[in-house]
């Protein structure tokens, strides 16, 4: 009868373990390996032309004068990365670099690049993240690896406009979690004047917990510690030690962050604790009813002014 019963026990607990390793591979390959719309270029070109009708007449006119530029580099594992970059219609010290979210990529961030070369007259530079768009990779890195390859996107801006540039990082969604992670990184180049982030994570630990819960209405443990375990393994980093609150908390530099208050992708929660973290000068914007990563599309003109406001007082 003990024997039955200690067997029942260790075979339980066997499959256990085995349901959590093998949901572990899956969690992983799910969160960092997904269907990536992001590698299909057309119909990222498609979705932005119908979602933004006048970015089709603006890319046109770009093209037409040979104005759309690619460029590709090679970061320091040697992964050839992509990027696209336009210079300003007059010359102009003054620019961007865009970083795009979670199976983006640079196209789906035109809407932003028009913003500001269009509307500001920015040099802009919108990089293909690792496994997105044009950029080799193996696997989405949430932000976190990211920050050195955008950090190198940032001086190949610079160098491409000049040496002297007066640069913003924008960024939305997991390009905005980027652009949290980059900017606590020290030193800061001298020529970043500020940040601005739309909707981004506070780490990628407790987005995964949320989705996880949100999704598949499972607790942390034990999925996300096994999962947390297996991308360290794999990959050298883990979900935790991937903080954009711990990042922004080292940021002395100018930062605007936005958030719509119904997002339920990354939930509204999250950027009053980034906002918190970061310290002074900081400015927070909650645009009313506005969705995941949807704050541009629903009040355009008042996310125009809203930028325009913050990136003049740092750039002139």
């Amino acid at each position: 009868m003990k024997k039955r019963l200690f067997y029942g026990i260790a075979i339980t607990l066997l499959i256990l373990i085995g349901i959590t390793i093998g949901g572990s591979f899956f969690m992983l390959n799910f969160s960092l390996k997904p269907h990536n719309r992001g590698k299909d270029i057309q119909s990222s070109y498609e979705y932005m032309y119908q979602a933004y009708p006048y970015l089709k007449p603006w890319v046109d006119s770009l093209n037409t004068v040979s104005a759309l530029k690619d460029t590709f580099i090679h970061a320091n594992d040697g992964t050839r990365l992509h990027a696209f970059y336009i210079a300003a219609n007059r010359p102009t010290d003054k620019t961007a670099v865009i970083v795009h979210g979670y199976t983006d990529n640079a196209i789906r961030m035109f809407m932003i690049g028009y913003l500001y070369n269009h509307d500001f007259n920015y040099n802009i530079l919108l990089p293909d993240l690792r496994n997105t768009g044009l950029s080799d990779g193996d696997y989405i890195q949430m932000g976190w690896r990211d920050r050195f390859d955008v950090l190198q996107w940032m001086d190949i801006a610079n160098r491409i406009y000049g040496d002297s540039t007066q640069m913003v990082v924008h960024g939305i969604s997991m390009g905005a979690a980027t652009t949290m992670m980059v900017s606590g990184e020290q030193p800061q180049p001298g020529y970043v004047k500020c940040y601005v982030e739309d909707c981004g994570y506070t780490s990628v630990w407790d987005e995964f917990s949320y989705q996880l819960k949100d999704m598949f209405h499972l607790p942390p443990c034990p999925l996300m510690y096994s999962t947390n375990a297996l991308c360290r393994f794999e990959y050298g980093w883990d979900f935790k030690e991937a903080s954009a609150v711990k990042q922004v908390a080292k940021c002395l530099l100018p930062m605007l962050f936005i958030h719509g208050d119904a997002d339920t992708y990354v939930p509204t929660w999250m950027v009053y604790e980034l906002y918190k973290a970061k310290p002074e000068p900081k400015e927070l914007w909650i645009v009313p009813g506005a969705t995941h990563a949807m704050s541009y599309r629903d009040d355009t003109e008042e996310y125009v002014n809203k930028v325009r406001l913050f990136v003049d007082k740092y750039i002139k």
